[in-house]
Formats: structure tokens, C-alpha cells, sequence
């Protein structure tokens, strides 16, 4: 059996976020504002299947409210 004395502190293994570059966050906020893009276009593209998702997750979420 381990003792907690011997596992020690976790203070030292604590997340954090690293920093980003300028350039490197620059090119990560372009990236997710193509994403965001792209996104938009392909839901005009297919308003019918935009719909259908939404009437998806409405049901599902009335499922898990329901049940």
C-alpha cells in the first residue's frame, strides 16, 4: 500500500497554458476565423440539412429532458 507521504504534492505538475507567440496566436485566430467561414458558407449551401440537424439535436435534447 502506497502512503500519501511518499506520493508527494501535486504543485509541481499544476496545468498551465503555455504562451503563445504573437505570430503563432495571429495565424491561430486567422485559422478559426477560416473555420468559422467555411462553416457559414456550407450551412447557406444546404439550408436543408442545416435545418434537419437543428430538428435533430431538438429531439434529442427533448429525449434527455423526457427521459
Amino acid at each position: 500500500m502506497t502512503w500519501p507521504s511518499e506520493l508527494g504534492t501535486l504543485g509541481g505538475m499544476a496545468w498551465t497554458t503555455p504562451r503563445l507567440d504573437s505570430e503563432r496566436s495571429r495565424r491561430r485566430q486567422q485559422l478559426l476565423a477560416e473555420l468559422a467561414g467555411a462553416r457559414a458558407v456550407r450551412q447557406r449551401e444546404r439550408p436543408q440539412r442545416a435545418r434537419s440537424e437543428r430538428l435533430r439535436e431538438l429531439i434529442a435534447t427533448r429525449r434527455r429532458v423526457a427521459g
